[in-house]
């Protein structure tokens, strides 16, 4: 089959999670008229992740994985998903699913006119401080990027593949895609989806994570900002 699209799935001690992962994404996949593949990134699990995933690549051949041989990171998981993807568009989604893979359908009706749709979540399910630093975090980035982006943070993206493997990633970065698309000139846009609490598995990010981190990422980016290389061809013989 001709896929056009890979959805990339980051895996990082998802155990609990990964045959509800499967059923979802097996939802969106027969009611999307595009058609459409699943490329885990297990990003060096301690649990049994890894063991499910094989799993469930064994029950289609839509589901296909790739196995760090230790916790890199999401940047990194991202990064390899993007690497890996033969298709015209990739999307993203967490393993955790406090989003919905039927909202990739909101996004794609967008996909001729934009080159990287980024789902916002509405009505947050999260607590009260992962919310405010959330809220922080994307004031502080957006003061730095100028995306004009209220929720980079969102794991529900659709992004033209082409446009995917020229950004230089660096831990961290994933939080800034869209400011990262404009700087090729990419139109970027954001669509209101569902959100959800988390039912199995724990959360990946703290305090730290969520604000110093980024902090210091955003000084990360003005650097490449002002070193990025981008050009157009003319002509060429």
């Amino acid at each position: 089959m001709n896929y056009e699209l890979t959805i990339i799935v980051p895996v990082f001690n998802e155990e609990d999670n990964l045959e509800r992962v499967y059923r979802e994404l097996e939802r969106f996949m027969e009611t999307s008229n595009i058609s459409t593949k699943v490329l885990f990134i297990n990003d060096g699990s301690k649990d049994n992740s890894l063991e499910r995933i094989k799993e469930i690549c064994s029950w289609s051949d839509q589901f296909t994985y790739c196995s760090f041989d230790k916790n890199y990171g999401l940047s990194a998981a991202i990064k390899a998903g993007f690497d890996y993807s033969d298709t015209p568009l990739t999307g993203y989604i967490d393993a955790d699913l406090q989003t919905s893979p039927l909202d990739f359908t909101l996004l794609l009706q967008h996909a001729n006119d934009y080159d990287l749709i980024t789902g916002v979540r509405m009505n947050r399910k999260d607590s009260f401080t992962k919310n405010l630093s959330s809220v922080i975090a994307n004031k502080i980035r957006r003061a730095f990027t100028h995306d004009g982006m209220d929720d980079t943070g969102c794991p529900l993206k659709i992004i033209k593949t082409d446009i995917a493997k020229q950004i230089p990633m660096f831990n961290g970065l994933h939080r800034f895609l869209p400011a990262m698309v404009l700087l090729q000139k990419g139109k970027i846009l954001q669509v209101p989806v569902q959100h959800f609490q988390r039912t199995a598995g724990k959360s990946k990010f703290n305090l730290w994570n969520r604000l110093l981190g980024p902090l210091m990422d955003c000084f990360a980016y003005l650097w490449m900002k002002k070193k990025y290389i981008n050009y157009s061809v003319q002509e060429c013989n």
